[in-house]
């Protein structure tokens, strides 16, 4: 065990909570609570913080622990931490990329199958005793399909390369160029929107990415379009994709990330032409499991050998 004293933030599972018992000594912070909470002279002890992914790590609680060396984060994304400040401070942040591509890639085909072709509402329609008849022939299908990937990394490339063996044709928009990518790239996300049918975000979250899917986007897409979205609830206008969707501006919607999670607009939980999911892409017990011994992983090297093993790209230094 190590004697490095860290602070875990928001909300964990078992086996999480038992792999940071097992190796530093831990504090607990639940959501939303203040530092002020803690026992007195903790915080001046605190040299790490382990992230779960509905803690906010705001610059105002980074203040207010003066011995804060890293930041670990569960899950690929952080906007739920100010890295801006952290990394102006000197202070590591990791996340939990590669782990958990290949789930969310499996997640992402299966919810846009779901979504083209109304799964969902076929099976409500079963359950629901109507099998006296036929389900009506579904307008979407993924057949001669070009798929948009808005935010082509590596859970990006992974979607991609499902879809391609699904002879579904392939474009893109990212902020530059992927290297050594043969996939056509669209210069906004507008043209992409434009040029595809199905249009997947897997986008990062933050202020550049905030609600880009909006009313532009969709009309762009047209009637026949389908937007999925695994990357982060932030990105789409949900006002404007409501809208969207009721007025025929795109055909329907596929969505494992919302707004304000984990609450739902009411107005997409009675449509039909959507498909939603509870934020799972990711929840596999496997998947879980790997994302949290990289969590660890990333706080042990870091203490051991002053190296994180995935650090965010604004902060990719050794300790000094």
């Amino acid at each position: 065990m190590n004697d490095a004293d860290i602070l875990i933030a928001g909300s964990f599972s078992q086996s999480a909570e038992e792999m940071f018992s097992k190796s530093f000594v831990c504090h607990r912070l639940l959501q939303d609570a203040d530092i002020q909470s803690l026992p007195v002279g903790v915080a001046e002890k605190i040299r790490a913080i382990a992230a779960a992914p509905n803690a906010s790590v705001h610059s105002n609680l980074i203040k207010k622990l003066p011995g804060l060396e890293i930041i670990a984060n569960f899950g690929v994304g952080y906007d739920n931490i100010d890295v801006s400040y952290a990394a102006r401070h000197k202070i590591i942040v990791t996340n939990t990329p590669d782990v958990l591509t290949e789930e969310v890639a499996d997640v992402a085909i299966g919810l846009m199958i779901m979504t083209a072709r109304e799964l969902s509402a076929a099976e409500r329609w079963l359950r629901d005793g109507n099998w006296n008849g036929s389900y009506p022939l579904t307008r979407g299908t993924l057949r001669s399909k070009r798929l948009g990937i808005f935010g082509l990394g590596r859970i990006g490339l992974a979607i991609a390369k499902r879809a391609e063996a699904m002879n579904m044709e392939i474009c893109y928009h990212n902020r530059n160029r992927v290297r050594d990518v043969r996939y056509p790239y669209c210069a906004s996300l507008r043209e992409l929107a434009s040029h595809c049918d199905i249009l997947l975000c897997a986008a990062p979250g933050g202020d550049a990415t905030r609600r880009a899917i909006g009313s532009e986007i969709f009309e762009a897409l047209g009637p026949d379009g389908i937007l999925i979205n695994i990357g982060r609830g932030s990105t789409v206008d949900e006002t404007a994709l409501i809208k969207a969707l009721k007025d025929g501006t795109i055909m329907s919607a596929g969505l494992d990330v919302f707004h304000d999670e984990p609450h739902v607009p009411e107005d997409l939980l009675t449509m039909d032409n959507v498909v939603l999911l509870p934020h799972v892409a990711s929840a596999s017990q496997f998947t879980r499991n790997a994302m949290g011994k990289l969590q660890v992983d990333n706080l042990v090297s870091w203490f051991r050998d002053g190296l994180p093993l995935t650090p965010v790209p604004e902060t990719p230094w050794p300790r000094p």
